[in-house]
């Protein structure tokens, strides 16, 4: 049986369990960074309520799992992000994304926010399907503007 869970901050290994499954299940695992936060670092950020990371776990392994961000604009109106979603490849089609969204819809929604948001690749048939299922579709174009090319 899947169980869902928020972690939090004592739950700092696990964050690190969620990122590591992220980079096996993604397709570019190198835009991840494995290493790049310390035991400490993942807490803080676990601790900071403007994070949401989710997992699935079937016999406590992370079979599935979801981070989004909230943010708050400057016109009051508070929205969710998703950031990363993923589900191993052998517990698809069984509910376990839709879960993990409904999950953070409830906390975006006792959060005060008016909607949760997520890009999906037009390649990405499943994951399109699925969000269109859930939501409103947009058209949008998204760039990656790296900031070390930028001139001061």
């Amino acid at each position: 049986m899947v169980e869902y869970a928020r972690l939090v901050p004592g739950d700092a290994d696990r964050l690190e369990e969620l990122n590591l499954f992220f980079a096996r299940v993604f397709p570019d695992p190198e835009v991840l960074d494995c290493e790049g936060a310390s035991a400490q670092q993942r807490a803080a950020w676990l601790a900071d309520n403007g994070n949401v990371a989710l997992v699935a776990l079937e016999s406590s392994e992370i079979v599935g799992g979801l981070v989004a961000y909230r943010f708050d604009k400057i016109e009051g109106r508070r929205e969710f992000y998703i950031y990363d979603l993923a589900v191993a490849e052998v517990y698809r089609r069984r509910s376990i994304a839709t879960r993990l969204i409904e999950t953070l819809c409830r906390i975006a929604r006792d959060a005060g926010a008016w909607v949760v948001y997520v890009q999906a690749d037009q390649a990405d048939a499943p994951a399109v399907a699925l969000y269109t299922k859930l939501g409103a579709r947009e058209d949008v174009l998204h760039f990656d503007i790296d900031p070390k090319v930028m001139k001061p």
